[in-house]
C-alpha cells in the first residue's frame, strides 16, 4: 500500500484520478495546505480495516502524531 502527499490544490484539480487511484490501488493520500498536512483520503475498505483491527490503531495514532501541525492556533479561553 502506497501513501502519497499532495497539495490541496492538486487534490481539487485531480480529484477523479486520485479517487480512482485510491479505489484501484488502495493508495492513501495525505493532503497538505501551505505545506502542512491536514487530511487523509483512503478507501472505505481501508478505513473499515483500520477501525476493525486493534493492531492498526497504534499505527494510525503514530501517523497522526507525526503529521500533526507544529503550530498553535490560539490559547484556551476556558476549559470545562
Amino acid at each position: 500500500m502506497a501513501t502519497k502527499t499532495i497539495s490541496s490544490t492538486q487534490a481539487k484539480s485531480h480529484f477523479g484520478s486520485i479517487l480512482d487511484d485510491i479505489i484501484q490501488h488502495n493508495t492513501r493520500y495525505i493532503i497538505q495546505r501551505h505545506g502542512t498536512p491536514h487530511a487523509i483520503m483512503l478507501s472505505l475498505s481501508d478505513f473499515e480495516q483500520i477501525l476493525n483491527v486493534q493492531e492498526n490503531q497504534q499505527d494510525i495514532i503514530q501517523v497522526i502524531r507525526e503529521l500533526k501541525p507544529e503550530y498553535d492556533l490560539g490559547t484556551i479561553v476556558s476549559q470545562e
